[in-house]
């Protein structure tokens, strides 16, 4: 049942553990806005209890709950199995916009091996995939992967003078010298805000690209960022939300 009809998590734990058992969300197991100056933005705030909506129910944040393997027909537990395994970055369970991928198990089996590899098997180093996953974040607006992936970049060894940019979506024309800013950095940026929020990538920025990384890393790569942008498909169909606890690490930008 939502959470109206449930006995409430947050009263019954403390907010500290339920955040806690949050932080493993998405990122873990395993986040067309004007540029803003640094000064403009907000100081980061904490998900309270009172933030979550009144159909999200407590066990997966979101307004559909956690399957159990128990529940499901032959698909569905074949599908569970595929996530949900010791080899899984989700080997601790369902959680999340995965957790919703359940209710589709033909989808989810099919999706989650493609997942993996874009997040894992390209020539890109986590580094540079934990950067598109942040640009795509920004450019959609996406706090839930933001705050998930900013921590999970800074660990990566993206820089901090590069998560701080690409938050304020900085101008890349005027970046000047900023620590990590090469050209592979410079054309990841370019590359995602234009296949996000432009008509096409631009000639310029494909070609770019294609220097960079090869044919087959042009399809990577807009495969990663067509990925997150599905996920933030499901983090708004679902309403998925921040657990009580969690900071906010993405400015209000609306």
């Amino acid at each position: 049942m939502p959470r109206r009809s449930l006995a409430r998590v947050v009263g019954g734990v403390s907010v500290v553990t339920v955040s806690l058992v949050a932080l493993s969300t998405c990122s873990f197991g395993d986040a067309g806005e004007s540029t803003r100056a640094t000064e403009g933005m907000q100081t980061p705030s904490v998900v309270t209890s009172e933030d979550i909506p009144s159909d999200v129910y407590e066990d997966s944040w979101a307004r559909l709950p956690l399957l159990r393997r128990e529940s499901l027909d032959a698909d569905g537990q074949r599908a569970f199995d595929v996530i949900v395994n010791p080899d899984s970055r989700y080997a601790t369970g369902l959680r999340g916009p995965i957790g919703m991928w359940a209710y589709s198990p033909l989808m989810a089996e099919n999706l989650f091996p493609a997942s993996t590899y874009l997040r894992y098997g390209t020539e890109k180093d986590q580094r540079l995939t934990e950067l598109v996953i942040l640009a795509t974040a920004r450019e959609v607006r996406s706090q839930y992967e933001w705050t998930s992936h900013e921590p999970a970049g800074a660990s990566a060894g993206l820089e901090t003078e590069i998560i701080d940019f690409v938050k304020r979506r900085g101008d890349l024309d005027t970046a000047g010298d900023i620590p990590g800013l090469g050209d592979r950095e410079r054309t990841i940026i370019a590359f995602v805000r234009e296949v996000m929020s432009e008509e096409k990538v631009t000639s310029e920025t494909f070609a770019r690209a294609r220097e960079l990384f090869g044919e087959q890393g042009v399809m990577d790569l807009a495969g990663l960022v067509g990925y997150y942008g599905f996920i933030n498909i499901t983090l708004k169909t679902f309403d998925i939300q921040l657990a009580p606890g969690r900071e906010r690490l993405l400015p209000d930008l609306w």
